[in-house]
């Protein structure tokens, strides 16, 4: 019998044998800020649990890297992701000396490695398997309710970046809601405006190339340098009109970041609604206007409509967009999770910049997934309505 090899499943299985056997799985240090001291599986681990370890990440590389069964890989990345996330606690515990609250234990490059490797190997089953949209949103829950259960449970509080976290707990929820906030705030005012303005641009030809030009020098004006131009106008105005100040508009702080977001937000918002109306069937449009249907009851009945996974898209493209770039607002005193981020730089400790920068991805790719099985879900009715 002739042994058939995976592509993806060779890379894979080359990232599981080093990371494995060639790079640290964790780091201990004295204290948060010290050099680390790489330990390996062998070392991080209780013998028998990382003899246990070690022969579960080499079966699923063996998995990955045959041409197996859809279920088997599936059953071998998920079993290797829960081990891992379950012994990488247990590790921290083991490598922490009794009563010492100064020491830290971190995952290092073999652990992440590994996630990544077997993250890879789930993510190729479950796009093989073409999962509906509400299944993708399902496997996200479930995701999300083990990771909750292992926050909850304390598995992970020995780790480095929980000891941050424990520390830091009631300003992370506040930067959190702030981070937030400004993702989703600038998202909505931007929807508010784009998608008129999108439609104003596609029905006044002139007005279009205009517009779109204006908002794509915006878009390639760097964050840092965008946030810094808003300082001295938004301080002027804080200054010299009345209230303003009252209502939170100053030069530094949640304003700029805001207004800066908003600014951002607005070309991918418009242009994909000028692209949605403009790729309306036009037997859609004569059928409508047959039927004796006004411009504004073809506009809100047929071509918005039609259009509305487009826009949909756009939208999607700025909430993964303003969720990262929130990040930078930490900067010039707009709060969320950079403040973290920027605190850990500057203290050099790593676990407080993974403590800000891992909700954040987390977040982006939450947020993802679900408008991805939205636009799906809209795409998919929108072709079966004709039928």
């Amino acid at each position: 019998m002739t042994l058939r090899f995976d592509k993806l499943g060779v890379v894979i299985a080359a990232i599981v044998a080093y990371a494995a056997f060639a790079a640290p799985f964790a780091t201990f240090r004295a204290n948060r800020i010290v050099p680390g001291q790489a330990r390996s599986i062998l070392e991080a681990l209780p013998l028998t649990l990382a003899i246990l370890l070690i022969a579960i990440v080499i079966a699923g590389g063996i998995i990955a890297l045959l041409r197996t069964p859809l279920l088997l890989r599936l059953a071998a990345s998920v079993i290797a992701l829960v081990a891992l996330a379950i012994l990488i606690g247990t590790a921290g515990g083991f490598l922490t000396p009794a009563g010492n609250t100064f020491a830290r234990v971190a995952p290092a490059s073999g652990f992440w490695l590994l996630i990544f490797a077997f993250t890879l190997l789930l993510a190729d089953v479950l796009t093989r398997l073409d999962l509906s949209p509400l299944a993708r949103v399902g496997v996200l829950a479930v995701a999300a309710l083990a990771i909750g259960a292992l926050l909850v449970s304390g598995s992970w509080d020995s780790l480095s970046i929980l000891k941050e976290y424990a520390s830091r707990a009631d300003s992370f929820w506040a930067e959190g809601s702030k981070h937030i906030t400004l993702a989703l705030g600038s998202l909505a005012v931007a929807v508010v405006a784009g998608i008129p303005l999108g439609i104003l641009c596609h029905r006044v030809e002139p007005l279009r190339a205009g517009v779109l030009n204006v908002l794509n020098i915006i878009q390639t004006i760097p964050s840092i340098a965008l946030f810094g131009l808003l300082i001295a106008p938004l301080g002027w105005v804080a200054a010299h009109v009345p209230g303003a100040a009252a209502v939170g508009i100053r030069g530094i702080g949640t304003a700029p970041a805001f207004v800066a977001l908003f600014l951002y937000s607005l070309l991918p918002v418009v242009a994909n609604t000028v692209v949605g109306l403009a790729g309306v069937p036009r037997a859609a449009n004569d059928a409508a206007r047959g039927m004796g249907m006004t411009d504004r009851q073809r506009l809100f009945d047929v071509e918005f409509p039609l259009a509305f996974p487009v826009v949909l898209t756009g939208i999607r493209i700025v909430l993964v967009q303003n969720i990262g770039l929130a990040t930078i607002a930490a900067l010039i005193g707009g709060g969320g999770f950079g403040v973290f981020v920027f605190q850990g730089v500057g203290q050099t400790a790593m676990d407080l910049v993974l403590l800000g920068a891992l909700p954040t991805v987390a977040l982006a790719f939450a947020a993802a997934i679900i408008l991805d099985a939205v636009i799906e879900m809209t795409s998919t009715s929108r072709r079966a309505e004709p039928a």
